[in-house]
């Protein structure tokens, strides 16, 4: 991070004063799909294997909502036999962190993980291109590829199967909602004096947040 704003960065407002989290996020994350140059629904996702090891990588965020009871949460899809699904069922916790860069913001989220309905996968799933939906029959994600050209085949065997018509979804393949227990927000300020607030809660059915500010 840089020690000054840009000078067109917006700013912080009255965010400390926000008293719910999900409605503030929906407010950042409405300026950053209007600022944000590339992929604003871009998150990191971070999980850990059986031996405590971290995971981390890119995904991107697909819904925000309540569709699941007992509460909202934070929406990715995957195959569910790669590294991050294996550790996602196996764990049923991870963290997200969204890093608007041209915002000078930050959201960090942790919380547990649930996988969604099969109805909502299907339903995501349909909207997805065509060529994506082959590609998820045709990749065995996280595994060991011995070459480029057995993925290649792969996809064109699964292109052949399918044709132009529908293509369903993999049995392997659907959607995670991770609901949080802790969500914070960063903006940048000049001089590395940033500004943090975060909201905690113990339980995904509790509807109160206790807040509280940090120092930078």
């Amino acid at each position: 991070m840089t020690d000054t704003k840009q000078e067109d960065t917006p700013p912080a407002a009255d965010f400390l004063n926000a008293d719910d989290p999900f409605s503030l996020f929906n407010n950042w994350f409405a300026d950053a799909n209007k600022r944000e140059p590339n992929d604003p629904n871009a998150m990191a996702l971070a999980t850990v294997d059986k031996s405590g090891l971290p995971n981390l990588r890119m995904v991107l965020l697909k819904g925000l909502d309540n569709t699941d009871v007992p509460g909202r949460g934070f929406v990715f899809y995957t195959n569910l036999t790669s590294a991050k699904g294996v550790e996602i069922i196996a764990s049923k916790r991870a963290a997200l962190l969204f890093h608007w860069k041209s915002l000078r913001r930050q959201v960090r989220i942790r919380g547990t993980v649930t996988q969604v309905a099969d109805t909502e996968a299907d339903e995501y799933f349909a909207t997805r291109p065509h060529l994506s939906q082959v590609g998820a029959w045709a990749s065995d994600q996280s595994s060991q590829l011995p070459n480029r050209k057995v993925l290649e085949d792969a996809v064109a065997s699964q292109t052949e199967r399918f044709g132009d018509g529908p293509v369903p979804r993999p049995p392997h393949w659907s959607g995670f909602r991770l609901e949080p227990l802790e969500i914070e927000f960063w903006h940048d300020r000049p001089y590395r004096l940033h500004d943090r607030l975060v909201f905690r809660r113990d339980s995904t059915s509790t509807p109160t947040w206790s807040r509280s500010y940090l120092y930078p």
